[in-house]
C-alpha cells in the first residue's frame, strides 16, 4: 500500500475548555525598589498603589544622536 504524499493533509484546531478547578492561578511580579517582588506579598496600601498605576509609553526620539 502506497500513500500519495502530495495531498496536504488537514489538520482541524482543538479547542480546548478548562473548568476553574482544572485552572491555576496566575502570580504577578512588579519591579519594587531596585527588586522585584510579587504583588501577592504586598500589604493593602501597596496593593492599592500597584493598582493605581498609569503605564504610558514615551515616543520615540527623532534627535540624531
Amino acid at each position: 500500500m502506497s500513500q500519495n504524499m502530495s495531498q496536504p493533509v488537514q489538520v482541524m484546531p482543538r479547542t480546548v475548555v478548562l473548568n476553574d478547578a482544572d485552572r491555576q492561578p496566575c502570580e504577578i511580579w512588579t519591579r519594587v525598589m531596585g527588586y522585584h517582588r510579587p504583588v501577592s506579598s504586598f500589604n493593602t496600601g501597596k496593593k492599592g498603589e500597584f493598582y493605581e498605576r498609569k503605564y504610558f509609553q514615551e515616543p520615540q526620539s527623532t534627535a540624531a544622536c
